[in-house]
């Protein structure tokens, strides 16, 4: 039995908590509940910031300024400036610094201070010395990605940014976001089940209650998560099937990974469709899912893209609306349950987030919940 706890947004450098008195014999521990620290997040689509603007946007509960400058290249800074804690977003940003709309002090996007209008000329002061403190960035598949450390210092190489695994080319894209009234955990959690589909996203072209029947799947595990095997879609995804009016037969693999995505990847023969969805923690109860996929199938098919679109957003305010219903009973804080192997994913989940936190804590190498390959059985 999994309790439900509400997600620790509230800083990044709050990221340790303090044990009471009552347990002398521990000086601290790290939140559980928490979202993973020392990895990229999507902060926003590429698109949403142009040369020469700026746009907040909150992350794990750090108020960020994205700032794009007339060469293209993308900054994040926290959105706070360090005289009086007005959220520079407010002020301009002229493409090369950001101005605070309080006293009007400039930054540029290495988070130095460059001007200071209420000082003299000859005041002794090194306005350089005076920082923002900023956030690495980088741009992969038509997002944002922003690095959220674990403490202020940065490691010495950082972990790649999460990609889209694409077989060939050309293909197509879509980008699809929504909000989500949840913790991460349950956001994650919510990302993996496999038994909602009939009760969720019911439809007379995909499933229904009556299509339900037993499915038997292989797991194994990565090294940051792990995956159901490569297997044939079941009888009730008929879009998925599509795939196969090629001939060849369609087979799909799942990887979950660490901290907060899920990736799947259909192929039938020289045909694929991929996709990646995360669960980002925007604030303590509140997420962003964004789904993004690409494919090399049915391009020359009139609208094809626009169907896919329409088919995923639907997908998504389902769970948009199942999330939100849940929400409403974890006000309660009750206990939930995680049964039988449709709950397994979960349980994984779980441990294996407590095994990083555990070895990141305490040194040593992770202890991964999935030893081998593992069979789950279950309906839907």
């Amino acid at each position: 039995m999994q309790t439900s706890k509400p997600c620790t947004c509230r800083a990044v450098e709050e990221r340790v908590c303090t044990v009471s008195a009552s347990r002398p014999s521990m000086a601290t521990q790290v939140d559980p509940s928490a979202p993973l620290l020392g990895f990229w997040y999507p902060a926003l689509q590429s698109r949403a910031v142009r040369p020469g603007q700026m746009r907040a946007q909150t992350l794990l509960g750090v108020p960020l300024l994205i700032c794009r400058d007339h060469t293209g290249h993308v900054a994040a800074l926290r959105d706070l400036c360090p005289h009086r804690a007005m959220p520079l977003s407010f002020g301009r940003f002229d493409g090369t610094c950001v101005e605070c709309p309080y006293h009007g002090w400039q930054f540029d996007l290495a988070g130095r201070c460059q001007h200071i209008p209420a000082l003299v000329e000859d005041a002794p002061v090194q306005t350089d010395k005076i920082r923002v403190r900023t956030y690495p960035t980088r741009e992969q598949d038509g997002y944002v990605w922003v690095y959220v450390p674990e403490r202020h210092e940065l490691p010495a190489t950082l972990p790649e940014v999460p990609t889209l695994p694409v077989r060939s080319e050309p293909y197509r894209r879509l980008y699809i976001s929504t909000t989500l009234t949840c913790t991460i955990d349950n956001g994650i959690v919510g990302l993996m089940d496999p038994a909602h589909g009939p009760f969720v996203h019911q439809s007379v072209w995909w499933r229904t209650r009556g299509s339900m029947h037993e499915k038997t799947k292989v797991f194994e595990p990565l090294p940051m998560g792990f995956r159901m095997r490569a297997h044939s879609p079941s009888r009730n995804s008929a879009p998925y099937k599509l795939l196969g009016l090629g001939g060849a037969p369609v087979t799909t693999t799942i990887d979950f990974l660490l901290p907060n995505l899920r990736l799947e990847l259909v192929e039938a023969g020289h045909w694929w469709f991929s996709s990646r969805a995360t669960v980002t923690p925007l604030t303590d109860h509140e997420c962003r899912i964004d789904f993004c996929a690409a494919w090399n199938c049915f391009r020359w098919v009139p609208l094809f893209g626009v169907l896919v679109q329409a088919f995923a957003r639907m997908f998504l305010q389902q769970d948009k609306r199942a999330m939100e219903r849940q929400a409403m009973g974890l006000r309660a804080e009750p206990a939930m349950m995680l049964f039988g192997d449709a709950d397994m994913p979960a349980r994984w989940y779980f441990r294996l987030k407590a095994a990083y936190l555990a070895a990141r804590q305490h040194g040593g190498e992770i202890e991964h919940p999935l030893q081998g390959p593992v069979t789950l059985r279950w309906r839907s």
